[in-house]
């Protein structure tokens, strides 16, 4: 997963595996260890509704499962998913999620071809 984040703007991208890895019920996860030792988890996983948890080492988005499954039937697209999650003073952080164009290409032109 790759994870980009600016201001109030996170934009999160997984390839064909990881999408699998949610579709199948699973978790994605980035970890990231700074130079103290500690460890920072950034977590995706699919829920009823988008919304977003605070663990003690890091934080998760949930994304809303029909949402996910339907742009995975549109693969590849270069359209994710953005929605908005309130903050605290009435701001919003936006959230951009998609799947990796490139690898969705790939991944799909090379099931086509094992099938035909």
């Amino acid at each position: 997963m790759r994870v980009q984040l600016q201001e109030q703007s996170l934009r999160l991208r997984i390839d064909e595996a990881e999408l699998a890895a949610l579709l199948a019920g699973g978790t994605v996860e980035n970890t990231t260890r700074w130079p103290d030792g500690r460890d920072e988890r950034q977590q995706l996983a699919l829920a009823a509704q988008h919304g977003w948890e605070r663990s003690g080492d890091g934080w998760r988005i949930n994304l809303a499962d029909a949402a996910v499954r339907e742009l995975a039937a549109r693969l590849p697209s270069r359209d994710g998913l953005s929605f908005e999650l309130a903050a605290p003073g009435g701001g919003a952080l936006q959230i951009l999620f998609d799947v990796d164009v490139r690898d969705s290409v790939r991944q799909r032109h090379m099931d086509k071809e094992h099938r035909a």
